[in-house]
């Protein structure tokens, strides 16, 4: 089984720790790739700030995310798992994980990265800013530009498994996996109810993705299709309903009534 999730807009910037080593990371395939995206962004906030910070769609009070990327390959690094933040990896709380749960993240959890591609919770990787929408001057759209080259290297993580896709609509643009992987593929859509009344809540959804991803590390469960999963998250105590399969996947709807 493997678990994508979606990376953080916040991340937690290491005060210490050595500079990035791109060939030490997860699909050291993607090296390249990832050197290119690196290039045009430190580039770009190299030069002229407010440039750089309409590019990256930062306000006036946050140039300072445009000096942070411009010094990202010289910069300390730590975990992913460290580095990320807000409420999903508030909900997962990789810190307190049982160690038998932090082994298994560490084979069965991905984080889709703009500037990465897909990170493993181990990885150690700089603070940076770089949403997934973004299109940087010299590269084009980050997603197009992973769109292109991630498919070997995630069909590679993905093995045999169970892919249970937790990312939101701007990162599942980076990857989407083929027609014949769907009987494997599991997107997981949380909806908040409210007197007989269902809708997508931003924060209600990160959370429970992160709590799903959390309370599945925990329990080792390790389904191989979509329905097996939907069992397992009954079983964890979740309201699951299934959706019918499709070229793309199987979407699971996770009912919640409250936070």
């Amino acid at each position: 089984m493997l678990i994508l999730l979606p990376p953080s807009e916040g991340k937690t910037a290491p005060r210490r720790g050595k500079p990035l080593d791109l060939a030490a990371l997860t699909s050291p395939e993607l090296t390249d790739a990832r050197r290119a995206v690196i290039d045009a962004l430190v580039d770009l906030c190299s030069g002229d700030v407010a440039t750089a910070a309409r590019v990256l769609e930062v306000g006036a009070t946050q140039h300072d995310l445009v000096a942070l990327n411009a010094g990202l390959v010289d910069a300390p690094t730590a975990r992913a798992d460290a580095v990320y933040s807000g409420v999903v990896y508030d909900a997962l709380d990789a810190p307190t994980l049982s160690t038998a749960a932090r082994r298994r993240a560490s084979t069965r959890l991905a984080v889709t990265s703009s500037l990465f591609g897909v990170v493993r919770p181990g990885d150690r990787i700089p603070a940076y800013r770089l949403s997934g929408g973004t299109t940087l001057p010299g590269l084009g759209p980050v997603a197009t530009h992973w769109r292109t080259h991630l498919d070997p290297a995630m069909s590679d993580l993905l093995g045999g498994g169970l892919l249970v896709d937790l990312r939101s609509a701007a990162y599942a643009a980076f990857w989407r996996p083929a027609p014949d992987l769907a009987p494997r593929v599991a997107t997981v859509r949380v909806l908040h109810e409210v007197g007989g009344k269902r809708k997508v809540v931003s924060h209600f959804n990160k959370a429970t993705k992160g709590r799903i991803t959390r309370a599945l590390l925990e329990d080792g469960a390790n389904p191989g299709t979509p329905a097996r999963l939907a069992e397992a998250l009954r079983d964890l105590g979740w309201m699951v309903e299934v959706g019918e399969p499709t070229a793309k996947g199987t979407q699971l709807d996770v009912v919640v009534e409250e936070l």
